[in-house]
């Protein structure tokens, strides 16, 4: 019997080039100074080589990469935004990474205005002036760039690996041959959750934003309300 059909997400209006853009670590979006989570997770010894690294990252991206992929798409796809970022709020229970994910969409959204102008997205900044939370901004600069639901997933689940790896390169010394080695390991991984969570995208564009996954990391949100309270750190979060 034939296998189910494969599912098929909207064309991209845009260049695709733009993805890469969006996804360059040098992008103007505050990114570099945030960790994901692996300045605590170093402290704690849960990150010494690549191979514990390579563990922390893969983690990271099967929790809280896949609910910031499934907003960014669902934002890309055309979900309204305000609605996403209550849903976004939701599912990030710890105060101190509601806090760094507003910070970064405040940023975000003020690079991408600049590069994408777009009415959606001076609509999010006049609602939302103290900032969005980032995947949803991440998602509606996707749209403005002409990018589709999976480009943003991929965008926001690329973003949860690498910073987490650039943030251990400094705070451990380690090879960075050996950090991008693991990084690149994740591929597949980060390739299957960016189709999951587009996938649930397009499911909310008729169930609305409870379609989207909402995988939990207690120890994530533990260590980040520490890592908060730390008076001295590398990284904001």
């Amino acid at each position: 019997m034939p296998g189910p059909a494969p599912v098929r997400f909207p064309a991209a209006a845009g260049s695709r080039a733009a993805l890469l853009v969006l996804a360059d670590g040098r992008f103007p979006a505050g990114g570099h100074a945030h960790s994901g989570g692996a300045e605590a997770a170093v402290k704690a010894g849960r990150i010494h080589d690549a191979r514990t690294l390579e563990e922390f990252c893969r983690g990271r991206l099967h929790t809280a990469g896949l609910t910031a992929a499934a907003l960014a798409a669902a934002a890309a796809a055309g979900l309204d935004p305000l609605g996403l970022d209550a849903a976004a709020d939701a599912r990030t229970p710890a105060p101190a990474l509601r806090a760094a994910a507003r910070r970064l969409g405040r940023q975000l959204l003020r690079a991408a205005r600049a590069t994408w102008p777009s009415p959606e997205l001076d609509a999010l900044a006049a609602a939302r002036p103290r900032g969005a939370h980032q995947p949803v901004v991440l998602g509606l600069a996707a749209r403005a760039a002409g990018l589709g639901p999976l480009d943003a997933a991929l965008a926001a689940a690329h973003e949860t690996v690498s910073g987490s790896t650039t943030a251990a390169v400094r705070l451990l010394g380690l090879d960075p041959f050996d950090a991008t080695a693991a990084q690149a390991r994740l591929a597949p991984e980060l390739d299957h959750v960016a189709t999951r969570a587009a996938e649930a995208a397009l499911r909310a564009l008729s169930e609305g934003p409870d379609a989207l996954p909402a995988p939990s990391a207690p120890l994530l949100d533990i260590m980040a309300e520490q890592h908060a309270a730390w008076p001295v750190r590398l990284f904001a979060s």
